[in-house]
């Protein structure tokens, strides 16, 4: 892939997941005039969410308010994700003045998984692949432990991935050390690549190189089954540890909130 494919993949893998965890949980889906969204599925404003949009000056401020209509109607939170793909080029400015707070922002970030870097190695640590749902149950309860908002999301999240079972697109792992979890991971194929989401270790675990262990675990079974990149958008905390595994930045993804009232 070239740059500009590598950037359209990052952004294309994350609107994949997006779209589909909204629909599993029952949100509206619009494809049509220029734009894409699911909004109503969830409780969380992240997966209430605009993906794309390739709109005229004249027809963004429109497609604005409705989905602010939607959101409202709906009584969910929820966001656009603005990538480099994403017209008009003042579309951040139009999310302001309609009363969407600028949320930060997410490094689009990729590897080539060839060139992935292994990291130190952890002796004690032990990675599954979550297969059922005591499997998932027990992935739910580690996540809520310190990803987002706790175990809100770790609910809704789990209740999504039960109902699209435990076979590709999705792959689910978990991190053990000393027999007790302390690590998920999400892979999601899509976009010709491996998306990468919810890796998180719990606090007590933390700084031991345990995220960067369960990522590249994933990643390199992701390859091993022929998949060429790894793709993903990180916070600021992981973007360090990411670098280490390889990945390097090559856009950013804007993220405009809108809470309901």
């Amino acid at each position: 892939m070239d740059a500009a494919e590598v950037v359209r993949a990052i952004e294309r893998n994350a609107a994949e997941l997006l779209m589909r965890m909204g629909t599993v949980g029952g949100g509206e889906q619009r494809e049509t005039g220029g734009v894409r969204w699911t909004i109503g599925g969830s409780p969380l404003d992240y997966h209430n969410a605009v993906v794309e949009a390739d709109l005229w000056p004249e027809t963004a401020d429109s497609a604005i308010t409705e989905s602010l209509r939607l959101m409202d109607s709906h009584r969910v939170p929820g966001t656009w994700h603005v990538g480099p793909s994403m017209r008009p080029a003042d579309l951040g400015e139009r999310l302001v003045r309609a009363g969407f707070t600028a949320d930060g922002s997410e490094p689009g970030m990729a590897v080539e998984l060839t060139q992935l870097v292994s990291p130190r190695p952890l002796d004690d640590l032990r990675i599954t692949r979550v297969e059922d749902d005591s499997d998932l149950a027990v992935w739910q309860a580690t996540l809520a432990r310190g990803f987002g908002e706790g175990e809100k999301e770790a609910r809704w999240v789990a209740e999504i991935y039960r109902r699209e079972g435990y076979g590709d697109p999705w792959r689910h792992y978990l991190g053990w050390l000393n027999g007790e979890p302390v690590a998920t991971t999400t892979i999601f194929l899509a976009a010709g690549v491996a998306g990468v989401y919810f890796v998180m270790t719990v606090p007590e675990a933390r700084r031991r190189g345990i995220g960067a262990a369960i990522t590249h675990a994933a990643l390199r079974e992701a390859r091993d089954s022929g998949i060429a990149y790894g793709v993903l958008g990180s916070s600021s905390a992981g973007r360090p540890v990411y670098a280490g595994l390889g990945f390097r930045e090559y856009c950013t993804i804007e993220l405009y909130q809108w809470s309901a009232n």
